[in-house]
């Protein structure tokens, strides 16, 4: 294994970005493709065959003794939020390319084929919908619902995968099949502080939490802030301030079960220092791993809505957006990597992932694992994103030896 290989790397793909103050990759533009397309040539050189198919998932396969056999991959995503970090996501895809390379270097031949895939669109900063390159190659999301999205600048899903010579009529082919991969493992840096705050290297990912989010729109009455008396108003925002303090009590008061509540957008019309708010959006973020937990929350902020209603006298909508079940990693696969990490005195624990992944979509067709390592301060999606390579390197040779292990099965 090379640190100094790995550094350039991570150093190489930072040029792969639009300007601005972090990392600007954005799914389906010009810069993503052509970092795509330069991670192709690095798996060419290492004697890799390479694809990239209809939705822009990258797959790069190494030929092993007995071809017959299902492939062992490793994987991640190369694209960015708007002025991302540089290690979400890269960290995964770039010690995929280690472990190969590695492999080579010691004359290694896997009996199992290697993958390493670069899924297609897994932030949502673009379209709002997340891990899309992996959710279509598991067969989770159709060529309808992605003919519905737009960016925020009105460019459709289907435009964006033209200019990159991608076609949405072809993604059908981009489904696999069941018997086609033994296992896939997800390199990620942790996104949190748990493992830097208990002093741990290894992170064992248990299961992924899942989402389930709303839109709430609080309609009030838009009046003069000089002329209306208090007792008269109907205050949008005041409404609506209520829902985002009993949206945190209620993410504290369940946090033992691990799940967490956000409101990530407040927006308010009409917008005047002298004008009551006449309305109020709100977008609400609410996951964890125990699904019972994750619904009291819902119960309890339902409740909450329809007594503002009564006592406030607005009128208050809400939408769910999308929901989704937790997604359990294989048991089996969780304890190899737990011995494995112990084999090599590495500072372990099993943990849950609050953040979606890639592996969450594989994991519904293939056995798969997860393995953390520590973000310094817990940083991510923010330009000040950093792991060491100490830790990078740590993850990578974890990887590596699980890929051993499994290959030997």
């Amino acid at each position: 294994m090379n640190k100094e290989r790995v550094k350039h790397l991570i150093e190489v793909f930072r040029n792969y970005s639009f300007e601005g103050e972090g990392i600007n990759r954005i799914a389906y533009t010009n810069v993503e493709t052509a970092a795509k397309h330069h991670f192709m040539r690095l798996c060419m050189a290492q004697g890799m065959t390479v694809r990239m198919d209809a939705i822009g998932n990258v797959i790069a396969r190494k030929d092993g003794l007995m071809d017959g056999l299902p492939s062992i991959a490793m994987g991640s995503h190369l694209d960015s939020v708007y002025d991302g970090g540089l290690f979400d996501g890269l960290v995964g895809v770039i010690g995929g390319l280690e472990v190969v390379t590695s492999l080579n270097e010691q004359g290694i031949i896997t009996n199992h084929p290697i993958e390493i895939i670069v899924f297609a669109c897994e932030e949502s900063s673009r379209f709002g919908v997340s891990t899309i390159g992996s959710k279509v190659m598991t067969n989770q999301l159709s060529a309808k619902e992605l003919l519905s999205l737009k960016d925020c600048n009105e460019i459709s899903f289907e435009d964006a995968l033209s200019s990159q010579n991608l076609s949405i009529e072809k993604i059908d082919e981009v489904v696999r099949n069941k018997s086609e991969l033994k296992a896939f493992i997800e390199l990620h840096i942790e996104q949190g502080p748990i493992l830097e705050k208990e002093q741990l290297e290894i992170g064992v990912v248990t299961s992924i939490a899942a989402p389930v989010r709303y839109q709430i729109k609080v309609i009030g009455e838009a009046a003069h802030s000089g002329t209306t008396p208090m007792e008269y108003r109907k205050d949008a925002l005041a409404a609506a301030s209520e829902i985002v303090l009993k949206i945190e009590s209620l993410g504290i008061k369940e946090s033992v079960y691990s799940t967490v509540a956000t409101v990530g957008v407040l927006s308010i019309k009409p917008g005047g220092m002298n004008i009551i708010p006449g309305e109020a959006l709100l977008q609400v973020d609410i996951r964890g791993i125990d699904m019972e937990s994750r619904n009291r929350v819902t119960e309890e902020l339902i409740e909450t809505i329809f007594l503002l209603k009564n006592q406030r006298n607005v009128e208050i909508e809400i939408i769910k957006l999308s929901e989704e079940q937790s997604v359990p990693l294989d048991e089996y696969y969780i304890d190899l990597l737990l011995m494995l990490a112990e084999k090599n005195n590495f500072k372990v624990k099993k943990m849950s992932s609050g953040a979606g992944h890639d592996v969450m979509n594989m994991a519904k067709l293939f056995k798969s694992a997860m393995i953390f390592i520590p973000s310094k301060y817990g940083i991510s999606h923010n330009p000040k994103e950093y792991t060491c390579i100490q830790e990078i390197m740590k993850g990578i040779a974890l990887m590596k030896d699980f890929l051993l292990a499994v290959d030997k099965e």
